[in-house]
This record gives structure tokens, C-alpha cells and sequence, in this order.
């Protein structure tokens, strides 16, 4: 059994909200990246959403952004984002790791090269922002033959027909982006995600996973009622922008946050 379907069978049988937060490799620094994964699974993170940065991240807002500008100004590479999945799971093989990026990186290294090394490296699965589910057949398959899950985003837009499509191609879970706007944004109405989400489960079988607008906790635990797991990134990284570069005061300061998100749900 895979890490991400095995994660949220457990918290099923626990009835917990799975805790999933994102960080963007290579930022603060290239060095932190894996010290900060493993303290976001010491603080309770069930999943890890790890940003492979790229310069054009069209669906993020500006914390985000500017997390995936200061990682490529660090140096950060797709492959360096993959050494680093390799050296969490030197201490780490239960906890799974979620690859979230853009294609214009992965056309460039090569679709069944980027497969086979992402597997290699202990990578669980694969949610690529910019690939829609129409022309997702050639990735998706190679992420199936090296035993990658394939993560599609769900908007407050997708039809009927988009979701048998995302139905048919996705595994591990669904991302449901919460609003129509980028990470980040505040204005998240509780209720219509609470509707759009049962109205999910009517169409798909797998875990739905909630994002984009959950900047706190008490947003994290009005929307573990409805979802399987919370999604956390532009709050977490703006934590980590103003606790500097100090690695001690980074990794305090991850631990505190994602602690008080998960105490919440």
C-alpha cells in the first residue's frame, strides 16, 4: 500500500483531518529545506506539498511568489529539489511527499526521466498546476508506471465533464482550490466550500484536500468539517519569511505555527 493511501485510511479510522502544509524548496536557504520538513512532521503535517519553484508560478499570490523567486535566487533546481526527497527519506519513509509545480521544469528534464527520478528519490506523488486533466494521458500514465500518484486541482469552476476526467486520471487525493483567485487570498467563504465540497463527493471517490485562503486556525478547523485534509502554504511561508534566516529560530517558528494548526483541527 502507497504512503498517501495508507496516511489517510489511518486518519479516517481516526476521524482526523489530515494536516497537509506547503513549503517552497530552496526557501529561506537551500540548507533548510529538508530541516524544515522534518520539523513540520514533528509539529503533526500527515502530508508534505513540496514547490518545486519555477519563475512564472502563475496560480500563486505574492508570498509565494516571492518564496519561489528567493529559492532560484538560492540556486534551487529541479534536481536539488529531488536530492532533497532523497535525504528526508534517510530518516523519513512513512511521512509522504507531494511534488507541486509547474511543467515548463519537467518538459525540460524529460517527462519519464523526472518520473523515474522523482520515484527514485521517494517522491509519493505529483500535482502539476498548469497541466489540465485533457492533456494529462502521457504524464499521468509514466507516473502510474513508477507507482506516482497523479494529483489534480479541482476549482469552484471545474464541470461535470472536467470532473469524470480528474476522476478518471487522478489517485492519492484531490486538491479543491478553494476560491477563484491565487494562494493566499483572504476573502474564503466557509459555506460555499462546505457545499462545493459535498457536491465533490457525489462525483469522486478520493480524499478531497482543501487549499488556498486557509491562513489561520480557525479557518483550518471550520474547513476540517467538511474536507479530509487542510492545506496550508502562503500563512506557513510568511511565518518562515519573518522568522529569518537563523535555522533555529526557522525551524522554532514552523514547529509553533503548524502546532497550534494542528491543536485546532
Amino acid at each position: 500500500m502507497n504512503r498517501i493511501k495508507q496516511t489517510f485510511l489511518a486518519l479516517h479510522e481516526q476521524k482526523k483531518p489530515g494536516l497537509v502544509p506547503y513549503i517552497t524548496a530552496g526557501d529561506p536557504q537551500v540548507s533548510s529545506t529538508v530541516p524544515i520538513m522534518h520539523a513540520l512532521v514533528e509539529a503533526g503535517a500527515d502530508v508534505i506539498e513540496l514547490g518545486m519553484p519555477f519563475s512564472d508560478p502563475m496560480a500563486e499570490g505574492p508570498v509565494i511568489q516571492h518564496a519561489h523567486e528567493r529559492a532560484l535566487a538560492n540556486g534551487m533546481t529541479l534536481q536539488r529539489v529531488l536530492d532533497d526527497v532523497a535525504m528526508f527519506r534517510q530518516d523519513n519513509d512513512t511521512t509522504p511527499v507531494i511534488l507541486m509545480g509547474y511543467l515548463n521544469p519537467i518538459e525540460i528534464m524529460g517527462y519519464e526521466n523526472f518520473a523515474k527520478a522523482a520515484a527514485k528519490a521517494g517522491a509519493d506523488g505529483v500535482l502539476i498546476v498548469d497541466m489540465p486533466p485533457e492533456e494529462g494521458d502521457a504524464l499521468s500514465a509514466l507516473l502510474r508506471q513508477y507507482q506516482l500518484d497523479s494529483i489534480y486541482l479541482v476549482a469552484p469552476t471545474t464541470s461535470v465533464e472536467r470532473l469524470a476526467r480528474i476522476k478518471e486520471l487522478g489517485t492519492g487525493y484531490h486538491y479543491y482550490v478553494s476560491l477563484k483567485g491565487v494562494t493566499g487570498s483572504k476573502q474564503l467563504n466557509i459555506e460555499e466550500v462546505s457545499n462545493q465540497v459535498a457536491m465533490l463527493r457525489q462525483h469522486l471517490k478520493l480524499p478531497i484536500c482543501v487549499g488556498f485562503g486557509i491562513n489561520n486556525a480557525q479557518t483550518a478547523k471550520a474547513i476540517a468539517q467538511v474536507a479530509d485534509g487542510v492545506v496550508i502554504g502562503s500563512a506557513l511561508i510568511d511565518k518562515m519569511r519573518t522568522a529569518g534566516t537563523d535555522q533555529t529560530s526557522l525551524l522554532a517558528e514552523v514547529k509553533q505555527f503548524i502546532h497550534t494548526i494542528r491543536e485546532a483541527l
